[in-house]
């Protein structure tokens, strides 16, 4: 399974997206109007809904703005928003997976062009890049007051593929089907689950220059910046 540096820079890379909060609410937004689009407006019969307003309540979205996205959602007005996967080669043969969800394919595609020719880096042909990735369900629990064994028993039987023991906390790992499932049992079982998503997690990891490594960043936090980009994922060695 993946070791302590990939999960390392997931974090890393989770921690500089959650600090922009204007951000992440328009982002937890999108999420909850696609579930409603997809799934209907009932979070009792949707997971998908239930993970999108977890995740709302969890950056302090007022539930008021929840669920006025929910009524906007079953709007035929409202226009629903499309996922897309941008793959870009950055600097010393970095990977970079930048994924979101628009309204306008052209505007994103655009501003991932602007990206590139001002940060550096090469959009690539889709495969090319992704296929050096794991699209797995990512959950934490923190360690304090937590068993691992029991944790372990407990998140196998719901279904979970491995846990990783990292330094505050632990990180447990799905197929991205299970995600939802795997949360609410462990839920059920009086477990805090935080931070509950979908993640591409790299195979390998590069090591790259401190010159590469500067411009590489430079890069993601630019595109990290876009309003239709969601989450970035590279295979930088942190």
């Amino acid at each position: 399974m993946a070791g302590h540096s990939k999960w390392a820079n997931i974090k890393h890379k989770k921690a500089r997206a959650d600090a922009k909060r204007g951000k992440a609410f328009s982002t937890v937004t999108k999420e909850i109007i696609v579930a409603v689009k997809q799934g209907g407006p009932d979070p009792k019969m949707n997971p998908q809904l239930r993970l999108a307003i977890s995740k709302a309540k969890a950056i302090n979205l007022p539930n008021e703005n929840i669920q006025r996205n929910i009524k906007k959602a079953e709007s035929k007005d409202q226009s629903n928003f499309d996922e897309v996967t941008y793959e870009v080669y950055g600097a010393g043969g970095v990977g970079i997976i930048c994924r979101g969800l628009t309204d306008n394919k052209n505007r994103t595609a655009s501003d991932m062009r602007i990206a590139t020719n001002k940060r550096g880096g090469t959009i690539a042909t889709p495969g090319s890049v992704l296929f050096n990735f794991d699209k797995l369900g990512v959950m934490q629990i923190t360690k304090e007051g937590t068993d691992f064994d029991k944790l372990f028993e407990d998140a196998i039987e719901a279904g979970a593929l491995d846990i990783n023991d990292e330094e505050d906390v632990y990180i447990i790992t799905t197929n991205p089907e299970d995600l939802f499932k795997v949360k609410e049992e462990l839920e059920a079982k009086k477990y805090t689950v935080n931070d509950p998503s979908q993640e591409l997690v790299p195979k390998t990891l590069i090591e790259c220059s401190p010159e590469d490594k500067e411009k590489n960043e430079a890069l993601i936090d630019f595109i990290e910046d876009l309003d239709d980009i969601d989450q970035v994922f590279s295979n930088i060695q942190s």
